[in-house]
């Protein structure tokens, strides 16, 4: 058996000494069985995909370290003797971001602190390209995976390897609270293993790699040489009464209410859930029976001990990380919206797959999960650097079809892939548009938590590397029940007792397969408009004002690639600021519902004291109408990531736009205004097909664009930076920062 020894030191100082070795594919078969009696895990992927996916598999058990959170609590345990050589260094790293519990008698082996919630209002002119850097778990946990740094070629596999509950993207967007939380839940559970098993089914290799570890302190070496590697075994599986499933009707009855904020433009897509359950006496058996039966790109199996297991195939990435940190490294995703079930053969496939892309709900799906994912994306990456690099490709599982978009984007060097992982919680694609307001109508309307549903699962490489699944089609397991969670996105255009039955065939192969375990793009970048030198932000000063928008992040980048500087703030921030900050122009973000329930015109107030230059998006726009004396009006029918054929007037941001004046861009409003009703500006562009229904049978033009040149105001009621609008998107910014930079006469 061919073996190969590596040494290498961190930048915490710790030397490690990798030994690698051959070993047979079965080893793995073995290792699963292991740990479902100890804890470890199991991740593979059953999918080959050029460019996206690649088939392997990987797994541990007897890691010697454990991470948990339970809210703003984090404990290191060490597991064995050899995790207690790494823990003082790893207390060392989390000690500076919080108070130190003293360990009981019984915990000698465990390092604890609770990490002060923020304050809130000292936050709140912290600009959000900073927000993934907030105060929290994030912060302690990038301390402790700096403790291990390495480079890729020192070790590509050692790792945090375990899950990411959905609570923990409350500290990153504090939202209230409204459901009950066991506080013995956990929202964080990682391993620290010291012995790897890596099979690459493209390479046809299988092996071993085991590590020691010295930790270096003024009264000596400490080693792990020698020290045995198991752990204690985990409580057996047992077995409980399985709850009843959801009450029929239960889930249309939210997407029923899901319309009506979809109609006041509180929401342009939403993602809730509900739970069914199923028996399950072995997580082992059932890992395997799903892989063979559902391969997905994120396969695992993770016994978090408490009794706690979960065990899934989830068919989308949330974020991958590569490349060598601080250098332009490289983060994907591959959201998923868009789905149709299998046909019973190839023929009838085929005839699903041409209903699911003429289908232009799904399609708005998709293209509101892209925006936002491009959005999530720009907040920390290198300008221009956001690509979509796959467009409504299909993917096909056991029981479904599935529409998914590839983005990738170029990491700042200031950002690593905690930033990234942060900036994209959680997915669009398990919360809904824009996702903060969507979070909060998840939490007011699932009847319970969701715990690790919506979350990841995967692995925080030491070299700078993440590779991270969504915790979807996913088999929590406990006193042997399955819980398994399921969602379906919603539209405006949804219909709730359709939706309702999308859930359960999203749910369909674990329950089936808990039965039988049981014993009885295209690139849109080549689209954009190369920039002009010099270009015209260079030099410029741009304020992004965020009223709680999930685009907000790209519009900041398509500005940073015309040359200029952008800090983005929250809505409600002192006005002091504006002295502060001096900025050349001033950008009123898109959002959801009304201008009055950000108090926009008290900000547009302090705007017009200073003269300053401003562009209204959106809600930008729809606030600088009502600010202006105008008036607002709703549509009888939500426009929510569609396509519209936008017809210019006259005005300069607009100049020279589109085929004879006429040019496609993404609508997400419901509120809008007319030409009659606007005051004290220029309409320079309608609706082409000149009306939209409105609530009151209104017949006039809906207002796309509107201009004060000698105020050096302008707002539009679409969205500039939406891959609909990639056409002239880029433009119409350019033209902006150029009018913004000219001295008033």
């Amino acid at each position: 058996m061919a073996e190969s020894s590596h040494s290498y030191r961190t930048a915490g100082g710790i030397s490690i000494r990798r030994t690698t070795t051959d070993c047979h594919p079965d080893v793995l078969t073995d290792l699963v069985a292991a740990v479902e009696y100890r804890r470890g895990g199991v991740l593979s992927s059953g999918m080959e995909y050029p460019g996206r996916y690649s088939r392997w598999h990987m797994g541990y058990v007897d890691p010697c370290l454990e991470l948990v959170a339970r809210g703003r609590r984090v404990t290191a345990t060490a597991l064995n003797e050899r995790g207690r050589v790494l823990l003082p260094a790893v207390a060392a790293a989390l000690a500076p971001h919080g108070e130190s519990a003293e360990p009981a008698e019984s915990a000698v082996d465990t390092f604890e602190i609770a990490i002060p919630a923020p304050d809130e209002a000292a936050l709140a002119g912290m600009p959000e390209e900073r927000r993934s850097r907030r105060p929290g778990v994030f912060a302690a946990l990038r301390s402790v995976v700096a403790v291990f740094a390495c480079s890729t070629e020192d070790d590509p596999h050692l790792g945090l390897h375990g899950a990411f509950g959905y609570d923990l993207s409350f500290q990153f967007e504090p939202l209230q609270q409204v459901l009950d939380r066991d506080p013995t839940d956990r929202d964080l559970v990682l391993h620290l293993p010291d012995e790897i098993v890596v099979r690459d089914r493209k390479r046809e290799t299988c092996m071993r790699h085991t590590y020691d570890f010295a930790v270096h302190t003024p009264q000596g070496t400490v080693r792990t040489d020698g020290l045995p590697r198991t752990t204690a075994p985990t409580p057996p599986v047992v077995t409980a009464d399985v709850p009843p499933p959801p009450e029929p009707g239960s889930y249309a009855a939210i997407v029923a209410e899901a319309k009506k904020r979809f109609a006041r433009g509180d929401l342009f897509e939403v993602v809730p859930s509900h739970r069914t359950y199923a028996a399950c006496d072995s997580p082992a058996r059932f890992y395997e029976r799903l892989r063979e039966r559902n391969p997905a790109p994120y396969e695992f199996f993770f016994n978090l001990a408490e009794g706690e297991y979960l065990v899934g195939a989830s068919p989308e990435m949330f974020v991958r990380v590569s490349g060598t940190p601080g250098q332009g490294q490289r983060v994907e995703t591959c959201p998923i919206s868009g789905t149709i079930r299998r046909g019973a053969t190839a023929l009838d496939d085929a005839d699903n797959i041409r209903e699911l892309l003429s289908s232009t709900k799904e399609e708005s799906e998709l293209t509101m999960c892209t925006d936002v994912d491009r959005n999530d994306k720009s907040r920390v990456c290198e300008p221009g650097s956001v690509r979509v690099i796959g467009r409504r490709q299909i993917e096909m599982y056991s029981r479904l079809i599935h529409t998914v978009d590839h983005i990738e984007g170029q990491l700042r060097p200031e950002f690593d892939a905690l930033d990234a992982f942060c900036t994209h919680m959680w997915a669009v694609t398990v919360t809904g548009a824009p996702k903060n307001w969507a979070m909060r109508f998840i939490e007011n309307h699932e009847s319970t938590p969701r715990r690790w549903y919506g979350g990841a699962v995967g692995i925080i490489g030491f070299d700078g590397s993440m590779n991270t699944g969504l915790t979807l089609r996913t088999a929590q397991i406990r006193d042997g029940v399955a819980t398994v969670r399921v969602g379906a996105t919603l539209l405006h255009d949804s219909e709730p007792e359709a939706e309702e039955r999308e859930t359960f065939l999203k749910a369909r192969a674990l329950l089936e397969t808990l039965a039988e375990s049981t014993a009885p793009a295209a690139d849109t970048a080549a689209d954009q408009p190369a920039p002009t030198h010099p270009l015209p932000g260079e030099g410029m000063n741009v304020l992004l004002v965020d009223y709680e928008d999930s685009f907000v992040n790209t519009l900041a980048d398509y500005v940073r690639r015309h040359g200029a500087s952008v800090t983005t703030l929250r809505h409600g921030f002192a006005p002091a600021i504006l002295d502060e900050l001096a900025p050349d122009l001033v950008i009123l973000s898109p959002g959801p519902g009304l201008p009055s329930d950000f108090d926009t015109a008290a900000l547009l107030d302090e705007l017009q004291a200073r003269a300053l230059p401003v562009l209204g998006v959106c809600l930008g726009l729809q606030a600088m109408v009502e600010h202006a004396g105008g008036e607002l009006l709703t549509l009888a029918e939500p426009v929510h990531g569609k396509p519209g054929r936008v017809r210019v007037l006259g005005g300069d941001i607009l100049a020279d736009t589109g085929e004879d004046g006429v040019f496609t861009a993404a609508r997400y409003h419901s509120t809008y205004t007319t030409p009659q009703r606007v005051k004290g500006y220029h309409v320079t562009a309608v609706v082409e097909d000149g009306v939209d229904q409105a609530t009151h049978g209104e017949q006039e033009p809906v207002v796309m664009a509107i201009e004060d040149p000698h105020a050096r105001r302008w707002g539009v009621q679409f969205h500039p930076e939406s891959i609909l609008t990639a056409a002239v998107g880029e433009g119409i910014i350019a033209r902006v920062l150029h009018l913004a930079a000219r001295v008033p006469a």
